[in-house]
């Protein structure tokens, strides 16, 4: 019951909003390397522009988490989605590659100020026993939009163009705005301050005495995080240049990949509440790395699609692992700043990717670049399994929390005093 109402809750003020803001994201995912290549002609130079987005967004992340608790989730939200949804229409109308990568920056700081608020909110709105599921629901809606968005952009660019597939997704992501400005309401969990001072020091307050945990946790997210956003780059590349398929075949390979990963969020969710956030971590990153590793033997529409599904199935079971762990490990009451450090080391990863992917791709070719990610999500499951604490069970007393005797149990094994029935 409890889960339901946090649900209900949640539904318009953050899933609504959330599943037109994938959506846009969705739609440039099989257009925008494209694009950029296009003009760019180098996989090298698509990677800057598709990575320009997650640069700027990593630069702003701290500083957005600092003027949260100044602007408030709802104008924070706002305002992010109008710099993202602007940046996305006029990006679609220009042809200059150093101006694409300058409005891809402002799109990025519009991501980081969307992404820090709503984050944010999540966290205010849950509690740990909770929280697993409804932070899995956010990451399944989140797909249901990618799932749509690369369907759509592919049609669209297909018959009317990249530069048209982009305007609209700047259009879609700007609609955003009317779900956020009529639902979203500041709660008690944040206090918006009337001083123009951003104090600093409030940063290290965030971290004091949980920097081991952070290391681990945030080793996880980057490397987690640059497979899935290198996969995002290559994948597309990989089917445009080396099967040779259009725009419309890789936007319905990108869309049933995403299909599969929205639907296993509430495997994800069940998983982390009841046995323990290592429990969906793990053996998502270790699918998902094998599915990278099966991409460059592909060699046509039908296999690439196979191992795309296979990596929405591994994609899927870590549905909102990471922003789970963020909010897990969030201080009371230093919640943004906190969060904006956390999605600083996951958007860093993120940022990375496509740079690394674009130059990797122009020296050694796209089909092993494809592979080569895949060691970045054993690194990811590795990291996970044998170096970070099960945060599930933080809430706990000491005695009743599981008896660990394998390297990654989240759960898994004998606990005591019944924890099971009580968590």
């Amino acid at each position: 019951m409890q889960a339901s109402s946090t649900y209900r809750r949640l539904l318009l003020p953050i899933y609504l909003p959330t599943f037109l803001y994938s959506m846009a994201q969705g739609v440039l995912v099989p257009v925008l390397p494209i694009y950029a290549k296009h003009y760019g002609g180098s996989y090298a130079i698509a990677g800057v522009v598709v990575a320009a987005s997650w640069i700027g967004t990593t630069i702003c992340d701290v500083p957005a988490g600092l003027i949260l608790p100044k602007l408030g989730f709802r104008l924070q939200m706002i305002l992010g989605a109008v710099l993202f949804g602007g940046a996305a229409i006029i990006l679609g109308l220009v042809h200059t590659i150093p101006v694409m990568i300058s409005i891809q920056l402002v799109a990025g700081v519009g991501t980081a100020m969307w992404g820090v608020a709503r984050h944010s909110y999540l966290t205010q709105a849950t509690t740990v026993g909770d929280r697993g599921r409804a932070i899995s629901l956010f990451g399944g809606i989140n797909r249901g939009g990618q799932f749509i968005g690369p369907t759509v952009g592919g049609f669209v660019a297909q018959y009317f163009g990249l530069g048209t597939a982009i305007v609209v997704a700047g259009a879609v992501a700007c609609s955003t705005i009317i779900a956020v400005g009529l639902f979203v309401r500041e709660s008690e969990g944040i206090t918006i301050r009337s001083s123009h001072r951003l104090d600093l020091g409030v940063l290290k307050q965030s971290v004091a005495g949980n920097g081991q945990a952070v290391l681990a946790a945030g080793t996880v997210q980057v490397f987690g995080q640059m497979v899935r956003a290198g996969r995002q780059v290559v994948v597309p590349l990989f089917a445009k240049y080396a099967i040779g398929l259009d725009t419309a075949a890789i936007g319905q390979i990108v869309s049933a990949s995403s299909l599969v990963d929205m639907l296993m969020f509430p495997v994800a969710g069940f998983l982390m509440d009841r046995w323990g956030r290592k429990a969906a971590v793990v053996p998502s990153f270790a699918i998902l790395s094998l599915a990278m590793i099966l991409i460059p033997l592909c060699g046509s529409y039908w296999a690439l699609m196979g191992a795309m599904v296979l990596a929405g199935f591994g994609n899927g079971m870590g549905a909102g692992t990471m922003m789970t762990l963020g909010a897990d490990l969030s201080p009371p009451g230093r919640t943004g700043e906190f969060l904006g450090i956390w999605r600083l080391i996951g958007d860093s990863g993120q940022a990375m990717a496509p740079l690394i992917a674009g130059a990797v791709a122009d020296a050694i070719g796209i089909g092993l670049t494809t592979g080569a990610t895949a060691g970045l999500g054993i690194i990811a499951a590795v990291t996970m399994a044998f170096f970070m604490r099960e945060t599930r069970w933080d809430h706990l007393p000491v005695d009743q929390r599981p008896v660990s005797r394998a390297p990654f149990s989240g759960g898994w094994s004998r606990r005591l005093g019944g924890a099971r029935r009580k968590s």
